[in-house]
């Protein structure tokens, strides 16, 4: 059985029984792509987001134990 290097001409596949596939599809950057980034870009704002509110508050902790301290 032979081999078709083509991924827009694979050998058995017939007439219409695959979508014929854009360059920019075959290199991983079809339409979904855009969706995938812009969904890990919305979910590391939101770690970041949180990051930074665990951080806020545990440098006031941290402030609210020192004048505790000094007092």
């Amino acid at each position: 059985m032979t081999d078709s290097k083509n991924i827009n001409n694979p050998v058995g596949q017939g007439g219409g029984q695959r979508k014929r596939q854009s360059r920019a599809e075959r290199q991983n950057n079809g339409p979904h792509r855009n969706l995938d980034r812009q969904n890990a870009a919305d979910r590391k704002a939101e770690l970041v987001r949180k990051m930074r509110e665990k951080a806020r508050a545990a440098e006031d902790t941290a402030q609210a134990d020192d004048t505790a301290a000094q007092n």
